[in-house]
């Protein structure tokens, strides 16, 4: 396995980060994920776009697309796989024992590991935890994500794969890692970038190719949805049979089946849409 960090191809066991990086000390950084297929990144140039969107939210310098993508393209052709998980983290780099950044510019790694495709449906819980909708990393891509590791845990203790917040005024928001879609009325609704939840890159493509609507929600709008499903990077768009206790068979609906081809059909055809 190889991985590039700070400009150059290293292995893994002699690629190194200092102990003092920022990343990892006080979580200063944000990252993308990006699904490869083949060697090829899907939907680059938006990943990008919002890796700088995250970088001058936290104060970071804007990140060098051009390193970024060589960076991208050396690691896909030293790592072949049919299917992985390109991951781009940007830190704040070296930096003192505290909050205030230190003066040696920013750490660049960009690793992959393979993956397999997911499932077509999952089940899914809600947690006592919200999202703030008006804090200082809302709607960012941070590497500060412990209360996702947190409430991911909890999801796997109740058999799921994925947990689902509200935010601080009980409308629904978002999942650890993914969107959150639902059915009503045989129309497809998801909640806006004022809930909090990050603006996901597969959200607006599904937004963008199925003409889903921006919708204010309430968190209790899913004990009632006709169907449910999850975008991101590496589900696409994955339906929902289960949230909490409830079950909602025959997942994939008729709706969220139809999403899921449209899907898949644009995807196919236009590497970076």
């Amino acid at each position: 396995m190889k991985l590039w960090l700070d400009g150059a191809l290293r292995d893994l066991e002699s690629a190194r980060v200092s102990a003092f990086d920022h990343g990892l000390t006080v979580g200063d950084g944000i990252f993308e994920t990006v699904k490869a297929v083949d060697g090829r990144p899907f939907a680059l140039t938006r990943h990008l776009d919002r890796l700088t969107r995250s970088a001058r939210g936290l104060g970071l310098p804007d990140p060098d697309h051009d390193e970024v993508r060589r960076a991208c393209a050396a690691v896909l052709e030293a790592n072949p796989m049919p299917l992985g998980r390109l991951r781009i983290t940007y830190t704040g780099g070296h930096g003192p024992l505290g909050s205030d950044r230190g003066d040696r510019g920013p750490t660049l790694l960009v690793a992959l590991g393979e993956t397999t495709r997911r499932a077509d449906s999952t089940a899914v819980v809600t947690v006592p935890w919200t999202r703030n909708e008006r804090g200082a990393l809302t709607g960012l891509k941070t590497t500060s994500y412990a209360e996702n590791v947190v409430a991911l845990a909890r999801a796997h203790q109740h058999g799921a794969t994925e947990a689902l917040f509200g935010n601080t005024v009980e409308r629904l928001c978002e999942g650890t890692g993914s969107n959150v879609f639902v059915v009503l009325d045989g129309e497809i609704h998801t909640p806006p970038l004022a809930s909090g939840c990050l603006a996901g890159i597969t959200r607006a493509l599904t937004i963008e190719w199925t003409g889903a609507k921006e919708t204010d929600l309430p968190l209790d709008v899913l004990s009632r949805a006709e169907e449910v499903f999850l975008t991101s990077t590496l589900r696409d768009i994955q339906a929902v049979h289960r949230v909490d206790d409830r079950e909602l068979p025959g997942a994939p609906g008729p709706v969220t089946a139809k999403a899921m081809r449209i899907f898949d059909e644009h995807a196919t055809h236009r590497l970076d849409p």
